[in-house]
């Protein structure tokens, strides 16, 4: 039987949640630097709050001069089995259902939704379809010199979301129309409302998001694309 899961529907799955563990990162973070040495398996963020992480998951590296985004596990200057263990799985994910960007060992910027040039951006993607997969959803891209930017997954329960909070919702979801790139609008919502705990009801053009101080009515237009939001909140914090 064909599977219809595709790369992009792994985007979708991710775009939410993962813009707010992002956000979140950057508040526990605050200003820092960052340091990795995978040999002794260890991360570590230094600043005004600093961090060393529980465990970390080098997924690849974009580089701009071949434009291509190499896997960690295909790397011929070779890792840790235990530091490029997450990519092999995601390898395996791959071969399983037919998603070449993500069992290639080499995948052209060229091939990516949207022909991104940037490494920065194209390690984005690459990390946001490894969230989906894996069910971790902060992540961490840095500069490895010479415009290629190096991919982690990282862990730490600091870095674990705080309970829902109905502006931080919708602060999130307006975010993300703003700014990220979404194919199916009804597939985003649905994905975020699950991860995030959220009740979701369809129903023809409209879905009904429930949860804590939060009752939203997300308006989809002739295309499925999220049209308008319309709700009633309150802060789990008093605000």
């Amino acid at each position: 039987m064909q599977n219809s899961l595709t790369f992009t529907d792994l985007l979708d799955d991710a775009a939410l949640i993962s813009l707010e563990h992002q956000l979140h990162l950057e508040e526990v973070l605050a200003e820092h630097s960052w340091h990795v040495d995978l040999q002794a398996r260890r991360f570590e963020f230094t600043g005004t709050q600093p961090r060393t992480c529980t465990a970390f998951h080098l997924l690849g590296s974009a580089a701009p001069g071949p434009a291509s985004w190499l896997w960690a596990w295909a790397n011929p200057s070779g890792f840790p089995a235990e530091v490029a263990a997450t990519a092999a799985r995601l390898r395996d994910f791959g071969l399983q259902h037919g998603i070449q960007e993500l069992a290639s060992a080499e995948v052209p910027f060229s091939a990516l939704p949207g022909s991104p040039t940037e490494p920065h951006l194209v390690a984005g993607l690459m990390t946001e379809a490894a969230k989906a997969v894996t069910g971790l959803w902060t992540s961490y891209n840095g500069d490895a010199g010479g415009g290629t930017r190096a991919a982690f997954l990282v862990e730490h329960p600091d870095f674990h979301l705080p309970p829902i909070d109905s502006v931080r919702v919708m602060r999130v979801m307006q975010q993300a129309l703003a700014g990220l790139r979404l194919s199916d609008h009804r597939r985003v919502v649905y994905s975020y409302a699950k991860h995030r705990g959220l009740g979701v009801k369809f129903d023809g053009d409209q879905a009904t998001l429930s949860g804590p101080g939060l009752s939203a009515v997300v308006d989809f237009d002739g295309l499925g694309r999220i049209a308008h939001i319309n709700a009633n909140l309150s802060s789990a914090n008093g605000g």
